[in-house]
């Protein structure tokens, strides 16, 4: 299991930072993981399974 900080979140998915808490306040984006204090991150298969359902999306479309 790997941990992804936004920098590669906003890499991987080619999203905003703002798109991408807009989208996880509407609970429509995988939450990030409390790390310690301020710092959190996202698991990547989370991150991974969520682009896979917008491709699958597509196809329905």
């Amino acid at each position: 299991m790997k941990v992804l900080r936004l920098s590669a979140v906003i890499l991987t998915t080619g999203l905003a930072r703002s798109t991408i808490y807009k989208l996880i306040g509407s609970g429509e984006f995988p939450r990030p993981v409390p790390l310690t204090g301020r710092c959190v991150g996202w698991i990547e298969c989370e991150v991974n399974a969520w682009i896979q359902s917008r491709i699958e999306e597509r196809g329905r479309v």
